[in-house]
């Protein structure tokens, strides 16, 4: 048994053996793997639930350990909602043993996914086309739980999916007035392909889907040659990687970095990106102000 895995067996043994306060009748408990999903749940789920996320903002799902206070809230959950595509690489571990009786989504049931390097990309929220579909998965998960509440469920989604079609629309508004030898941004890693899809952006990084790859020398050697032959309009850190690899881009190759993008986790409190849609108005705001001021 490897680390990973003996924490988390060992953590659901001891949440488990801990006996929680009984919860209102009307509260459904809901877990949802990360903070972006966790905003979409709560859009639907309204003032219907308790929804409790396991890993928060400005952490990163592709690395995290489940704590003991995680495996509590699976077990006592009343329905969970994972991204898939094999983003959670801890989830099968954490609901498994678990003992968890709640019923298990996948918000991405239905997305059609990118694939690099013969896996597929997890990250399919940076289009808003699929976020439509998450919230959809969401209500119509939430309604074979709680039927009851099914109306208001799909009242709420409604409601949230016509918020994200106005940002959509807004979106591809804002990238087809950029010329379109200024939409190519380099960010730290390959999360924003769905981006590069929906809107006509390219987007490179020297380091795969999952942060725990490393570059090879020679691999960013040769993204640093391809950025000075073919030129690139912009850089960006994420929030959740180290600033290092593309600062060091920024130093062999003149350009300045943009700002910051969120790509796999919202912001904390205080942030500009404290909700799905908060964070979506936040990166695209920030690539056509950069993307734009490239001459």
């Amino acid at each position: 048994m490897n680390l990973k895995k003996a924490f988390i067996v060992g953590a659901i043994s001891l949440a488990t053996a801990v006996t929680s306060l009984p919860a209102m009748a009307k509260d459904l408990k809901v877990v949802a793997s990360f903070s972006l999903l966790g905003d979409m749940v709560e859009q639907v789920v309204g003032d219907l639930g308790m929804v409790e996320t396991i890993v928060g903002p400005d952490a990163d799902a592709h690395v995290y350990q489940p704590s003991v206070a995680d495996a509590r809230a699976v077990a006592q959950a009343d329905i969970i909602f994972m991204n898939g595509l094999g983003f959670e690489t801890w989830s099968e571990t954490i609901v498994a043993e678990s003992g968890t009786k709640a019923a298990v989504f996948a918000a991405t049931e239905g997305v059609t996914p990118l694939v690099i390097n013969n896996e597929p990309d997890p990250h399919a929220w940076n289009s808003l086309k699929n976020g439509i579909q998450y919230v959809e998965n969401i209500a119509k998960g939430l309604a074979k739980v709680a039927p009851k509440n099914a109306a208001k469920f799909d009242a709420n989604a409604k409601a949230y999916i016509a918020k994200l079609e106005a940002l959509d629309a807004k979106a591809k508004a804002a990238i087809a007035k950029l010329p379109k030898e200024n939409r190519t941004v380099v960010t730290a890693h390959d999360a924003f392909g769905y981006m590069e899809q929906a809107y006509g952006l390219t987007f490179l990084a020297p380091v795969g889907i999952d942060t725990e790859a490393e570059p090879s020398a020679k691999d960013l050697a040769q993204l640093i040659a391809q950025i000075k032959k073919d030129g690139v309009a912009a850089l960006f850190v994420e929030n959740i990687t180290s600033p290092a690899l593309v600062k060091q881009i920024s130093a062999e190759t003149g350009i300045e970095v943009g700002g910051r993008l969120f790509s796999d986790a919202l912001s904390e409190r205080g942030g500009p990106a404290t909700s799905y849609i908060a964070m979506f108005e936040h990166n695209m705001t920030s690539l056509v102000s950069a993307l734009g001021a490239k001459k």
